[in-house]
């Protein structure tokens, strides 16, 4: 056997066999002949060929998801808490300017809509004011 890229490649197909198979041949074989010993061996050999591209195939899209650098940052969790804390104090920051992008952008249009003196809209809105404006002062409501 030969090792390539971390995994077994198998040059000794008899050796792999299963033992009953071994012993059969030693005892003077299944009445096979050669030419389908060899068949047998090398739909073997392909089968094996196959196997080796498919875990190399796993092995390559293990390494592209990088999942030896998320192991190792699961192994030290120091890092990972001080990464969790800037991400979730970024996220934090981020949220509180666009809530306040958004809260200042709903107040812009309701003053226009105030502006426009319109019946229900403008009760409504009224409403609204008044409602700020004693909460401001500090009174219940």
């Amino acid at each position: 056997m030969q090792r390539s890229m971390g995994f077994v490649i198998f040059r000794d197909l008899p050796q792999v066999l299963p033992k009953s198979v071994r012993a059969d041949r030693l005892a003077g074989g299944n009445g096979q002949t050669m030419s389908e010993e060899t068949k047998d061996l090398s739909a073997l050999r392909r089968s094996m060929d196959m196997l080796d591209r498919r875990l190399g195939k796993v092995a390559d899209d293990m390494e592209r998801s990088q999942i030896a650098e998320y192991v190792d940052l699961l192994n030290r969790p120091w890092s990972l808490i001080w990464r969790n804390l800037v991400a979730g104090t970024a996220r934090g920051v981020g949220i509180a300017i666009g809530f306040t992008f958004f809260a200042a952008t709903i107040l812009y249009v309701l003053q226009l809509l105030g502006a426009l003196n319109l019946p229900i809209i403008g009760d409504y809105i009224a409403d609204i004011v008044r409602i700020v404006q004693h909460q401001l002062e500090g009174k219940a409501y």
